[in-house]
């Protein structure tokens, strides 16, 4: 019997275990019926050899609690060989010390959007956290309240494609120009192909399972998506989850904030601080989308990116309107919707490495601090309380912006915030 080649050695890639799968194939096909048998226990031991010697990186390290394909979408979701050219992961706009969000003070600080693979350009919008959003809906309208599901503060991965919304948000970033630049879903599916982790890929979705570039571009978004739908992205073990549980845990500062909250703030009327049925836990969001007539931030860098942005300066963020309009809804469907964004999570809202550490709000970072954007929310209206005029204002919801808090309830409001935070 022919010798196995070196690719069955502890250590090998993927690819390279691939490749001893097709030679043995290769042998089968031209081999006589004598050596049939004894060239399928040659297909045995040699995946077998590579699929117990090839590991991830850190596998040794894998937690109990993950599922083969957690731990595949983890591989995925912190591998930056994945962009064009390499050096960004999805980790890179999404860390999970800030809440799975940006990780850059400094960034935050200014235009609050974060650069791509490519040097110098930029995206258009704050990342959004990607936690906590696994059970958002296909996008519909819904006729009590508007459109609602999708991710992506525009909502532009549907779910309408692959069922699952998460997934589609996933595979969106490694497209994108601005963001990882890839060519296309085969450069990724290659890359993928030929990582250390190809072996646990096949494991999780079949022997064939980079056949077809379609599908294993959609298996590489289902799989991070199961990664951010796990409990090492989504623990739900705040302080208020033990509230929540006990009735117990709160000061009085913080109690009078989830009231607050629940209440006069009307908070709760979008970020819905009841349980989910489905989960049994509160999301702090109803997945549906508004304009609350956030300023431009003039400091956002994308109004310098001339080659994707050739209105420049005068540039406005149209949100879910401007993507039903390309869509090709009609007017009557998007022009209500336009300047709207996607409610978000709170849970982990203020999360951060360090107490200066600085965090952005809103879709553009305008806001610096919960402080600001509370109150922002309380006087948006008020005279004299200096706000810019809104990015657009043709659909601003009048529900915030004059509510009459107090400085101690503004105050309150942001200490319940802060009970958001996963340990």
């Amino acid at each position: 019997m022919e010798k196995l080649p070196d690719e069955t050695k502890a250590g090998s890639s993927g690819a390279e275990c691939i490749k001893v799968e097709s030679n043995v194939r290769l042998h089968i096909t031209n081999a006589g019926k004598g050596w049939v048998i004894a060239l399928f226990v040659l297909i045995f031991i040699a995946v077998s050899a590579c699929r117990k010697t090839s590991k991830s990186p850190g596998d040794n390290l894998r937690p109990a609690s993950f599922t083969d394909k957690e731990w595949l979408g983890k591989q995925l979701f912190f591998d930056a060989n994945l962009s064009e050219p390499a050096g960004l992961a999805c980790a890179g706009c999404h860390a999970s010390q800030v809440g799975w969000t940006g990780p850059d003070a400094t960034i935050d600080l200014n235009g609050a959007v974060y650069e791509g693979a490519v040097n110098g350009r930029f995206g258009n919008r704050k990342p959004p956290s990607i936690a906590y959003g696994g059970d958002s809906p296909n996008l519909h309208p819904d006729a009590t309240n508007g459109w609602t599901g999708g991710m992506f503060w525009d909502g532009r991965a549907t779910g309408l494609t692959l069922g699952d919304p998460l997934a589609e948000q996933a595979i969106g970033p490694f497209l994108n120009p601005l963001e990882q630049n890839n060519a296309s879903a085969g450069v990724v599916v290659a890359k993928v192909k030929q990582s250390k982790y190809a072996i646990l890929f096949m494991d999780v979705w079949g022997l064939h399972a980079f056949d077809d570039t379609e599908k294993a571009y959609q298996m590489i978004g289902r799989s991070i998506a199961e990664y951010e739908r796990s409990e090492a992205v989504g623990p739900f073990n705040s302080r208020f989850d033990t509230y929540f549980e006990t009735g117990n845990g709160l000061t009085a500062q913080e109690t009078l904030g989830l009231s607050l909250f629940n209440g006069k703030a009307k908070c709760a009327n979008c970020h819905t601080s009841t349980a989910d049925p489905a989960i049994g836990r509160a999301l702090f969001t109803d997945f549906t989308y508004l304009n609350i007539g956030v300023p431009k931030n003039s400091k956002n860098p994308f109004y310098s990116e001339l080659t994707f942005n050739p209105l420049g300066a005068s540039w406005v963020d149209m949100g879910l309107g401007g993507y039903l309009k390309s869509a090709g809804f009609a007017a009557s469907v998007y022009e209500p919707e336009l300047g709207k964004f996607k409610v978000p999570s709170l849970r982990n809202v203020d999360k951060r490495p360090n107490t200066s550490f600085v965090k952005a709000y809103g879709h553009n970072g305008y806001f610096k601090s919960l402080q600001d954007i509370v109150h922002f929310y309380n006087t948006r209206d008020v005279a004299g309380a200096g706000w810019p005029a809104p990015e657009y204002a043709a659909s601003m919801t009048s529900e915030v912006g004059n509510l009459h808090l107090t400085t101690t309830e503004e105050e309150a409001i942001v200490a319940f915030l802060k009970t958001l935070t996963d340990r």
